[in-house]
């Protein structure tokens, strides 16, 4: 995996996120959502409370190189069997409050 400066001319990126939600470009969600460098799925309203192996492979059919999956306010993990149905695909699965992702909406 490369890694390289983040630059929207090249797919989505969350630009900003608050307590009410995200911000990519000028649109703000608030909701649960996969982003990916080409599209955006939103509502993707699954709890992680919810997330199973069959929801994992929902995000597998993206062919991702990493899963970051972001939780909210505080981190929270997810049953760890979920953890070996990626990694045992060669793919990368972060899990982290939402915070370290992006920047605080200032404005």
């Amino acid at each position: 995996m490369r890694f390289s400066e983040a630059d929207n001319a090249n797919g989505y990126l969350i630009d900003a996120y608050d307590t009410h939600g995200v911000v990519i470009g000028k649109q703000r969600y608030a909701q649960g959502l996969i982003v990916t460098p080409t599209q955006i799925i939103a509502p993707w309203s699954l709890q992680l409370a919810d997330l199973t192996a069959e929801s994992i492979d929902e995000l597998l059919a993206f062919a991702p190189q990493i899963i970051v999956l972001g939780t909210g306010s505080r981190q929270v993990f997810p049953d760890p069997s979920l953890y070996f149905a990626v990694l045992e695909r060669g793919i990368g699965f972060e899990v982290m409050d939402t915070g370290p992702l992006v920047a605080p909406i200032t404005s």
